[in-house]
């Protein structure tokens, strides 16, 4: 199979575009290296993708209609894995221009290169932040997502709406998958579970926003890439083709496209002081606290419904929390110093 991966020098596009190159596959990576967080992370990682000769890179923006339309051309992909955006809950306060540009801007020019020449399926990556202001646990799929709290949200809710729309008009299975917490090594050193490691090696207090009363189903990233491969190879079917299917309860297929959001986490989420309690163990020291309140822009907990990715491929994510989480350390004491 021809895989084409936006963001493949990010944390989770590379840990996919590894999995697929071991398998065989070819794969060719778009990725721009923005210093969002520090671009030698991301230089790292692409050198361990060029070992592969299956893999080749194509370094440009999303915003850049025609180098995206080139890479598209050589890569003439059977499957586009859409995972390269402006990530980050708070810094979207900050810099919403940078939201518009690569989340808004960008997809709408991956629609539009899948509508000239459309793969056998187009993924595309959500966020479990695009249940916004939900308080009804787990959040399921079909549950109404229309009160996001941040701009970087919102932006992701409207490249599902936008992503429905292109599946409707032009005929191109989609399936939108929405990440909850993902972590684990290679991981994005913004996000909390680097934060906390890195500060704890330091011996520096960590910052514990919400006083700790907080909740995330946390996903280790190596059951997310197995949920996104075995994804792949069920698109959604278009409407007419779906007669002779048994329904499957809750499923978010539309009514009018070949399209299908699905959860991606383990439905079990894990308090914030359990998971800073499983990094204390791997580190085997205790970390220094400051109890903050919760910030903007944020929730109190996350907690996926995974019914419906189990019921569409035999599988949910389910590495404990101390099991990925000392994984990440094992990957920091040998690797990551080096970065």
């Amino acid at each position: 199979m021809r895989y084409l991966i936006t963001g493949s020098a990010g944390f989770i596009g590379f840990h996919l575009a590894r999995r697929l190159l071991e398998a065989g596959h070819a794969v060719v990576g778009y990725d721009s290296f923005t210093p969002y967080y520090d671009p030698a992370l991301k230089a790292a990682r692409n050198t361990v993708l060029e070992t592969w000769p299956g893999f080749t890179l194509h370094r440009a923006q999303l915003e850049d209609a025609a180098a995206l339309s080139a890479a598209w051309d050589e890569a003439r992909p059977d499957v586009v894995v859409h995972l390269a955006a402006q990530a980050g809950v708070r810094y979207s306060i900050d810099h919403p221009e940078t939201y518009v540009a690569s989340n808004l801007v960008g997809t709408a020019n991956v629609l539009e290169a899948a509508r000239r020449a459309p793969p056998r399926h187009l993924m595309l990556a959500s966020t479990s932040s695009a249940y916004g202001a939900n308080t009804e646990m787990p959040f399921r799929e079909t549950d109404r997502a229309v009160h996001p709290l941040t701009l970087y949200a919102a932006t992701k809710g409207a490249n599902e709406l936008m992503a429905h729309s292109y599946a409707h008009l032009f005929g191109v299975p989609t399936t939108a998958f929405r990440f909850f917490t993902v972590y684990g090594p290679w991981g994005r050193p913004d996000m909390a579970p680097l934060k906390f490691l890195e500060a704890m090696l330091a011996d520096r207090p960590i910052e514990v926003y919400g006083q700790g009363r907080m909740s995330r189903d946390f996903t280790y990233v190596d059951d997310l890439v197995e949920a996104v491969v075995r994804l792949a190879d069920c698109p959604p079917p278009a409407p007419a083709e779906r007669t002779a299917m048994t329904p499957i309860p809750g499923d978010s297929l539309s009514p009018a496209a070949p399209y299908r959001m699905v959860n991606i986490g383990g439905g079990s989420p894990t308090g914030l002081m359990d998971f800073i309690e499983a990094l204390e163990t791997a580190l085997g020291r205790t970390a220094k606290k400051v109890f903050l309140p919760m910030q903007e822009g944020d929730v109190p907990a996350t907690w996926a419904s995974a019914n419906l990715l189990e019921a569409l491929i035999g599988y949910r994510p389910a590495t404990p929390v101390i099991e990925g989480v000392a994984r990440l350390v094992a990957w920091r004491r040998e690797y990551g110093a080096r970065i």
